[in-house]
């Protein structure tokens, strides 16, 4: 946990840099706003030495040039790469609807028909993406962001593979993804068609989207193979036969004989409410801004400035804080980070880290401290690794802190589970503005 005073603001081009929205091994995704139209987006910021070192330029170059390759309303815009002599910085579209998985973690199964509404966007995207010679093999409900209208957006290209990658035989030979989603081609290390794994991956996904959990679901990894390798999965009563009979035919461990977007286009069950998508269809995209982005030529490069934040008085700011309330995860209103949240304390910052260890050691978490940064990392691995916290302290006024908590590694649901354990510890330490007291409630669960 840093204790400092606010920060001044940060200038990268036009673009004025905001909070960090996550955060992964070689880059931090933040909030911008492009001062010269006001327009909210994101940039994801990576550092050049390290990619350098482990050499991934050009696995960075792929990712960046597949965004820039696939213009759709369904897939997340990129609108420009730059660079530094120590950072790359990729302009992305900022998403504000949070994840389709946060959806269904706080409401459970969707009904049919609003399934079927998203998965039609997901088919629509994929098809695309395919038409463009592009795969995403790493498709989940993480990876599908919703907008502030409900639309869907793929998102994550990282593990994207383009179809230069494809060997002479006519496959892709390298097996990523995440394994409850992962087609059976591509765990038995062959070869495999990105086209097909990637429909597999729908198929996965909507299956969860009406069912509420995974078709195969394993704590031992070599089980979980076997019944995805076998198709060793049954769908709920409440699915319709129509769904079951698509479903079934998506998910085929023969890519062979596995159902093609073409037919999912012709399905029955699919067509039902189906409407085309229609977006203006882009022929020439220019990578140049990719090429300049890499290379050693210092005309192209852009600093970051610093300016002097406008003030703000404290209580002001504490004020617009909704307390450390289970709820700040689920929020109803669009445009909220699931994966964080914050609360304001009059506690001296020595012993809001004490609170803060004393509430996480109970729970299994490793606490790594150095000067006033703390982060939380969980000694068991969950369905994406070990769950890993970043904790925070703001000093915005003599006594008066701001300390904003969030997940950077891990499942989301796993840390909500967390959270809600995590936050009876705090109460204590936790003050309660007006604004988020109500009569005879704390704002604690």
């Amino acid at each position: 946990m840093s204790m400092k005073t606010p920060a001044t603001r940060t200038r990268v081009g036009k673009y004025e840099l905001g909070k960090t929205l996550g955060e992964g091994t070689f880059a931090k995704v933040k909030f911008a706003k492009n001062v010269e139209t006001g327009d909210n987006v994101a940039i994801k910021i990576i550092d050049r030495d390290q990619v350098l070192r482990n050499k991934m330029v050009e696995q960075l170059k792929r990712e960046i040039s597949t965004m820039k390759l696939i213009k759709h309303p369904n897939v997340i815009k990129i609108y420009e790469v730059m660079a530094s002599k120590t950072k790359i910085y990729i302009v992305i579209e900022f998403v504000d609807g949070g994840e389709l998985f946060d959806k269904i973690a706080t409401h459970g199964r969707l009904r049919e028909d609003e399934a079927r509404r998203y998965f039609h966007q997901l088919i629509n995207a994929v098809d695309y993406c395919h038409s463009r010679g592009v795969f995403h093999r790493d498709l989940k409900p993480e990876n599908l962001l919703l907008d502030a209208y409900g639309i869907l957006k793929i998102s994550d290209f990282g593990l994207s593979a383009l179809s230069q990658q494809v060997r002479g035989d006519g496959l892709l030979h390298t097996a990523c993804g995440t394994p409850n989603y992962v087609a059976p081609e591509v765990l038995k290390d062959k070869g495999y068609d990105g086209t097909t794994s990637d429909v597999w991956s729908c198929g996965v996904i909507l299956y969860v989207l009406m069912a509420g959990y995974l078709p195969f679901d394993e704590p031992n990894l070599m089980a979980l193979y076997k019944k995805i390798c076998s198709a060793d999965f049954a769908c709920p009563s409440w699915f319709s036969s129509g769904a079951k009979k698509l479903i079934k035919r998506i998910l085929d461990p023969n890519p062979l004989s596995r159902i093609a977007i073409s037919e999912i286009l012709e399905d029955e069950w699919f067509k039902k409410g189906y409407k085309l998508t229609h977006f203006e269809w882009e022929e020439d995209v220019n990578l140049d801004d990719v090429d300049a982005a890499f290379d050693d030529s210092k005309e192209n490069l852009v600093t970051e400035k610093k300016e002097k934040p406008v003030s703000m008085n404290a209580f002001e700011l504490i004020s617009k804080t909704q307390g450390f309330s289970l709820e700040n995860l689920f929020p109803k209103q669009p445009g909220s980070v699931k994966r964080e949240t914050s609360f304001a304390s009059h506690s001296p910052a020595n012993e809001i880290m004490s609170k803060i260890e004393e509430a996480a050691k109970p729970m299994g978490f490793n606490v790594d401290k150095k000067n006033y940064k703390m982060k939380l990392k969980g000694d068991k691995n969950g369905r994406k690794g070990q769950l890993s916290v970043a904790t925070e302290v703001f000093e915005v006024a003599p006594s008066l802190h701001m300390v904003e908590l969030r997940k950077v590694g891990g499942d989301t649901l796993e840390f909500h589970k967390f959270y809600k354990t995590f936050s009876s510890g705090l109460k204590d330490i936790v003050w309660k503005s007006e604004a988020t007291v109500e009569p005879n409630k704390s704002s604690l669960p």
